[in-house]
C-alpha cells in the first residue's frame, strides 16, 4: 500500500476532489511552562481550524486550547483557556509529508491568578508536519512556543501537540475547454467532396464522406476531457457535457472509430489502479452507447497510473491524472 491506513480510525477510504477549503484538527498534547508561572507540566486539549479559500500563500488559522494544570508546591489548580489567530505557510509537499510554519497572536485567561499570573496577550510561533493517511485525512504534529506578556515579565509555554487533520469543502474546479465548434455549412458554390467547404477554401478537397471537417475542409479531430473524483468511476455534470459533445462529433463523423483510454493517479496499489482505469473507460463507453453511438465503433483500454500528465505529489496533480483520453481511428 502507498498510503498508510490507520484501521482504528478509518473504516473506508474517503472520496476526494482536488483541494479543500477547510481543515479542522482536534488535538491533544503536553505543555511545559517555564518557571515564571509556577505551573507543573500538564496535558492540553483543543482544536485548530484552517481556511484555504484565500488566494494567498498564508492561510488563516484559529486555534483554541484548554488545560487545567496544578500549581507547584500547592494542591490548587487553575483553568487556562488560550485562543489564537495565526497565519500558516505550507511548504512544498515531500512524498506524503507537508512541513509548515506559523506565527500568530492570542489571548490567555486563567481562573486562578496567584504568583502574579494574569490574563494576557501572547505571541505564538510553531513548526510541524502533516502526513497524509488518506486523501482527506492527515496526521498533524507541531511544536508551539507561546510567549506571554505577563506584566513586566515574559513567560513562555512550550506545547507538543498532535492530532488528525480533516479536510472538507471541496473547491470548485474550472470547467474543461470547450470542444471544437461546429463548422457552418457553406453551400451554393462548387464543393467537390460535398463536405460543406467550397473548393476555393478547401485545403483537403478530396476528403472522403463520413468525416466532420474544419473551416479549411480537412477532417477534424476532437478530445474527451473527462476527469474523476478519487477512487470513482462516476462522471460528474461537467463530464457529462463533454460526453454529449463527443457523441455528437461521432455521429457527424461516422468514418471514425474511437479508443476510450482510462487513467488513474498513483494513490493505492498499482494493480488496483489498472483495474480502476479500465472501469473508467468502460463507464464512458457505456454512456456513449446510451447516446446512440454503435458499440462496434468503440473500444476501451486502461493505462492505470503509468501515464501521468501532472505530478502525483499534489492534490491538483492527482486530479489531473484521474482522466479519460480518446484516440480516433479509421
Amino acid at each position: 500500500m502507498k498510503k498508510l491506513v490507520f484501521s482504528g480510525l478509518l473504516a473506508t477510504t474517503l472520496l476526494s476532489g482536488s483541494e479543500y477549503n477547510y481543515e479542522i484538527t482536534p488535538m491533544a498534547g503536553y505543555a511545559f511552562p517555564n518557571s515564571a508561572q509556577q505551573l507543573k507540566s500538564h496535558g492540553v486539549y483543543g482544536a485548530e481550524m484552517q481556511y484555504n479559500g484565500l488566494e494567498s500563500a498564508i492561510k488563516p488559522e484559529l486555534s483554541v486550547f484548554y488545560s487545567n494544570p496544578d500549581y507547584k508546591n500547592t494542591p490548587d489548580k487553575t483553568k487556562i483557556l488560550r485562543s489564537a489567530l495565526s497565519g500558516v505557510y505550507d511548504y512544498e509537499k515531500i512524498d506524503d509529508i507537508i512541513p509548515f510554519i506559523k506565527l500568530g497572536i492570542g489571548y490567555e485567561t486563567m481562573s486562578d491568578h496567584r504568583y502574579d499570573n494574569r490574563d494576557s496577550l501572547f505571541a505564538n510561533g510553531s513548526t510541524g508536519i502533516k502526513v497524509d493517511v488518506a486523501d482527506q485525512i492527515a496526521f498533524k504534529f507541531e511544536i508551539i512556543d507561546m510567549v506571554k506578556f505577563n506584566g513586566n515579565e515574559l513567560s513562555n509555554n512550550l506545547l507538543l501537540m498532535a492530532g488528525f487533520n480533516f479536510a472538507f469543502g471541496e473547491k470548485e474546479q474550472p470547467a474543461a475547454p470547450a470542444a471544437i465548434a461546429e463548422t457552418p455549412v457553406v453551400a451554393a458554390l462548387l464543393d467537390s467532396d460535398n463536405d460543406g467547404i467550397v473548393d476555393s477554401k478547401d485545403k483537403c478537397p478530396n476528403t472522403p464522406a463520413g468525416f466532420k471537417v474544419g473551416t479549411d475542409g480537412c477532417p477534424l479531430k476532437t478530445t474527451l476531457p473527462v476527469h474523476f473524483a478519487f477512487d470513482s468511476v462516476e462522471v460528474n455534470e461537467i463530464g457529462m457535457v463533454k460526453v454529449n459533445e463527443f457523441s455528437i462529433f461521432m455521429k457527424e463523423s461516422p468514418a471514425y472509430d474511437a479508443i476510450i483510454i482510462g487513467h488513474a493517479d498513483s494513490t493505492g496499489p498499482t494493480v488496483y489502479n489498472q483495474k480502476l482505469s479500465e472501469r473508467r473507460a468502460e463507464k464512458v463507453k457505456s454512456l456513449l452507447i446510451d447516446k446512440g453511438i454503435a458499440e462496434d465503433r468503440l473500444s476501451t483500454q486502461g493505462e492505470g497510473e503509468k501515464m501521468p500528465i501532472a505530478t502525483n505529489k499534489t492534490r491538483e496533480g492527482r486530479a489531473e491524472n484521474r482522466r479519460i483520453e480518446v484516440e480516433l481511428c479509421q
